[in-house]
């Protein structure tokens, strides 16, 4: 009795039962050594099955408890010799499409019948559809193949687990003959599985060949019950196996080669037997020239759709799968990636390489020859156009209107080491980088990179983080000699490691991409420890610290305009001036977002005592009642931690609006983590000298940003207009202003016969003066503005260095309370009166101003006179005026004036910064 499989005609992996033992027939040598690791094990008949056809040249024949030996059968004949009489050409051309579904397009039944109905409304005059094992299938059927040669008993449930997949998604889908016939099928394969894993279960071991038998299955079935899904709705269709048509040779890569002109050849064969209009191919699995099952290797079906379409000469191929195209890069690291409507064959391969999940990195060789587009589609989103990867012209930007960018998309690796190997002795010897590369190669190990400096001097590469350590002690074993003579100075490794790969094709011959690249990853802090450019200009390759790369990904995927410049905010003291920019904040960042491409998150709110955190960003319509709801206990560190560790935005900005010496206190820390500051704290600038010099020695010597323009003038344009004169080469004189809009709003109403505490009085209730008028009247507001502006003159004074006039009364300073200040003030007006008086006799007023000397170096603050019509003399309200006495405006001085007083304009100075900010950062200005 002979149990044989009529499944797949053209394979000699049989397991055969038969009962004449005069029948025993012996293989070929050249066979036998395929199943050498199992040639001692017996078998029962009844677990062996025969996978073969007429075309195997030799059968064991087993006569009763008689032994048997598993063998690899390569046929005798040349199954194509006999050729019908009558063939049926094979038409190629724009008639035929190729169809590409991955497991996940056809890992449940309603996706089966979901990729039925797609093909079936395809317009194309012919199609072939390559698929893929259902989803998870082919890490079972691996699973299986480690189970049994682990002596694991489990893999005969694991297998049962296949069976019941494959049975219960076939009865969902087909009925009546089609389904008994599958099942028959199914269940003679599984049988045929059995057997084969029994033995690799005795064996211990696998070799390469029965894994790829084994993973195959996966691919058979979904071929099978598609097939008969299109059948059951009336339109006609065959399946095929390509381990009958797709031939490839195996190289020593752990890769294949297909051999196109063979392919041809079975192809032709194939469809004169089986023509028909629509064609479903097993993806993944091919044949050796020997007939012997092999594996396109991991995500191959991709790999098969191409060749297909080589082979067909097809329109295009379509790969299905379940994102809506290509992104400008991995979504999962950058948020706002968007889809690429089209890619050059380059850029795809590039892309490809370096980990993005375009394509299976050799698809897109066979495609290339005869310049068949590929088209990138989503199966759960139809209405989605998808990516074409194509030839592009030299001349044409296929994103033109989506991306103002050279740079089509950016990839990374994770998981690398760099290894430099350097030494003075390396200089102009040859051969020297084939010692190292040879000894790369030794070991097996995958080199990812190489980089090496014009001088000869080093030579550095990346290569897998596991083969790093192989990789140190053969090149610490070649260069044993050179390393003890001094010839080569050190083989430094250089762990956790990840490269970041810019692409596009019109990259080439364009100036300033990479000055572009370079650029954006300095402003976002991130070092680069080695560089590599091929001369075709498709890539710049970078190496990185793996903590910096998604933020490194964010920063340039936002440089090069491919999403919106991103901050990251923390708001510390949401007081009057914080909330009062939270507000504006809210009320812009629609406008911002869609017409500057900044997108400002506030990731955090706190104040001495509460705060909120959110990952994805405060709402900020609902922060008053989300500090509320979800306040907790504030914690400074948490709340850094919180805003500057989401590696998903590149650039964190801490806004301080409070006026708190401790928190100022910490600037440097966070400069030097990187965080931009952004503030109207007048403490860090005016505080210790030796501290104020560090923290601007840190701010120019790196790329992270400090900007305090409401330190001085609220709103006004104070800080950067000194700035300005400064670095254009001026040489400042004097500076001379009205600095408190407190003051100036006092002054201005202290008039006719009104007393000095009414007007106090009424400028507190305006909310001009801070809680305590004192604050605003003992000039320590104003000398700290004084001082700020002169250490911007390079003049190094402390805040005792500058004499300043309180308006304090003496005997009132020590007052308790604020409304005690208040309720005594009227007691002395009658010597502000006086001053008044004196003034006005003379023709002048009174107004309160802070100086800069910074010809004899100092500063001072005090109440003068004002002739009439001298321009401070001219002040209304609470505006603010500063006079700028400089080598060119010397004459007639440079006279910033204006609102200098209140919450809005404060405000309104930081949001200034803010955009300032971003727009260093590679937002449009």
């Amino acid at each position: 009795m002979a149990f044989s499989s009529s499944f797949s005609p053209s394979y000699g992996f049989s397991f055969s039962a038969v009962a004449q033992s005069d029948k025993r027939k012996s293989c070929s040598s050249r066979c036998r050594h395929h199943f050498s690791s199992l040639s001692h094990i017996s078998f029962p008949g009844a677990f062996l099955r025969h996978y073969s056809a007429p075309r195997i040249g030799c059968v064991p024949v087993w006569g009763k408890r008689q032994s048997c030996y598993a063998q690899l059968y390569a046929p005798v004949a040349d199954p194509l010799q006999k050729e019908p009489e009558e063939r049926t050409p094979l038409p190629k051309g724009n008639m035929w499409s190729i169809h590409k579904f991955g497991g996940t397009c056809v890992g449940t039944s309603q996706r089966i019948q979901n990729v039925a109905n797609i093909i079936i409304n395809d317009d194309s005059d012919r199609k072939l559809v390559v698929v893929s094992a259902m989803s998870k299938v082919t890490d079972m059927m691996y699973d299986l193949i480690y189970k049994a040669q682990s002596r694991d008993e489990s893999y005969l449930s694991a297998l049962d687990a296949v069976l019941e997949k494959h049975k219960l998604t076939a009865m969902n889908l087909l009925d009546g003959n089609d389904l008994a016939s599958f099942l028959s099928r199914l269940h003679h394969d599984i049988s045929n599985l059995k057997a084969m894993l029994h033995a690799i279960y005795i064996a211990g071991h696998a070799t390469e060949s029965f894994s790829d038998f084994v993973v195959g299955h996966g691919e058979l079935w979904s071929a099978q019950i598609l097939s008969s899904v299109v059948r059951k709705q009336g339109v006609e269709c065959n399946w095929m196996d390509t381990r009958d048509v797709l031939i490839v040779n195996p190289t020593n890569s752990n890769q294949v080669d297909p051999d196109i002109l063979e392919s041809e050849r079975r192809l032709e064969s194939w469809f004169s037997k089986n023509p028909s209009r629509i064609i479903i191919a097993t993806g993944f699995i091919a044949s050796t020239p020997q007939n012997i099952p092999t594996t396109l290797k991991r995500d191959g079906s991709d790999f098969s759709a191409a060749i297909m379409g080589a082979l067909f000469m097809a329109r295009q191929v379509t790969i299905w799968t379940d994102v809506d195209g290509v992104y400008s890069a991995d979504p999962r690291k950058v948020s706002k990636a968007v889809i690429l409507r089209k890619l050059s064959y380059q850029e795809a391969w590039e892309m490809s390489y370096f980990g993005a999940n375009v394509l299976h990195p050799r698809t897109i060789i066979p495609v290339m020859r005869y310049d068949i587009p590929i088209v990138i589609r989503n199966i759960f989103n139809l209405s989605a156009p998808g990516t074409t990867i194509c030839r592009l012209p030299a001349d044409e930007n296929g994103d033109s209107k989506q991306l103002k960018s050279l740079v089509k998309g950016f990839a990374t690796i994770d998981n690398l080491a760099l290894v430099n190997v350097e030494g003075t002795g390396m200089a102009g010897v040859p051969g020297t980088a084939d010692d190292i590369f040879g000894a790369v190669k030794d070991v097996g190990a995958n080199v990812i990179m190489i980089s090496q400096a014009s001088s000869e001097h080093s030579v550095c590469f990346a290569v897998p983080e596991k083969e790093v350590n192989a990789v140190a002690e053969a090149l610490q074993s070649r260069f044993c000699q050179a390393l003890d003579a001094g010839r080569i100075s050190q083989i430094e490794v250089i762990h956790n490691c990840s490269i970041l790969a810019a692409v596009g094709q019109k990259m080439a011959s364009t100036p300033g991409v990479s000055a572009t690249l370079f650029n954006a990853l300095a402003k976002a802090n991130i070092n680069v420890r080695a560089i590599a450019q091929g001369c075709s200009e498709y890539n710049i390759t970078v190496v990185l610290k793996q903590e910096d790369c998604i933020r490194a990904l964010r920063a340039v995927h936002s440089r090069f305009y491919l999403s919106k410049t991103t901050i990251a905010m923390g708001i510390i003291g949401p007081g009057l001036i914080g909330s009062t920019f939270l507000d504006q904040l809210r009320d812009q960042a629609g406008v911002l977002k869609e017409e500057f491409n900044i997108d400002l998150c506030v990731m955090g709110i706190t104040g001495s005592r509460t705060m909120v955190l959110n990952d994805s960003g405060i709402d900020l319509p609902r922060w008053r009642e989300l500090k509320k709801e979800k306040g907790e206990v504030a914690n400074l560190e948490k709340f850094v931690q919180h805003v500057h560790g989401n590696h998903f935005i590149p650039n964190t900005v801490l806004v301080d609006c409070t006026e708190d010496s401790s928190v100022a206190s910490r600037y440097y820390e966070w400069l030097c983590k990187g965080i931009h500051i952004i503030t109207p704290n007048k403490k860090a600038n005016s505080g210790p000298l030796d501290q104020y010099l560090k923290l601007r020695a840190l701010q120019r010597q790196s790329y992270t940003h400090y900007f305090y323009e409401a330190t001085v003038g609220a709103g006004l344009p104070i800080i950067s207009t000194l700035q300005g004169l400064l670095e254009t080469g001026d040489k400042i004189l004097r500076i001379e202003g009205i600095f408190s809009g407190t003051l100036s709003y006092i002054f201005s109403n202290f008039i006719g016969t009104r007393a000095f505490s009414e007007v106090v009085g009424e400028a507190k209730e305006a909310d001009y003066t801070e809680p305590d008028p004192r604050d605003d009247l003992s000039g320590t507001d104003v000398a700290r503005k004084v001082i700020i502006l002169a250490r911007e003159c390079g003049l190094k004074l402390e805040l005792d260095n500058i004499p300043v006039q309180s308006l304090v009364p003496e005997p009132l300073r020590a007052s308790a309370t604020a409304e005690e200040f208040m309720q005594q003030l009227p007691q002395f007006d009658q010597d502000m009166a006086k001053n008044r008086q004196d003034a006005e006799a003379a023709g002048e007023v009174l107004r309160y101003v802070g100086v800069v000397d910074a010809v004899n170096k100092t500063g001072l603050v005090e109440l003068r006179r004002y002739k009439n019509d001298h321009p401070f003399a001219q002040l209304s309200g609470s505006d603010n005026i500063i006079a700028f006495t400089t080598s060119r405006y010397k004459q007639q001085p440079l006279i910033v004036r204006g609102p200098g007083a209140g919450a809005q304009v404060t405000a309104g100075g930081v949001f200034n910064d803010v955009l300032r900010l971003a727009s260093y950062l590679g937002a449009p200005s």
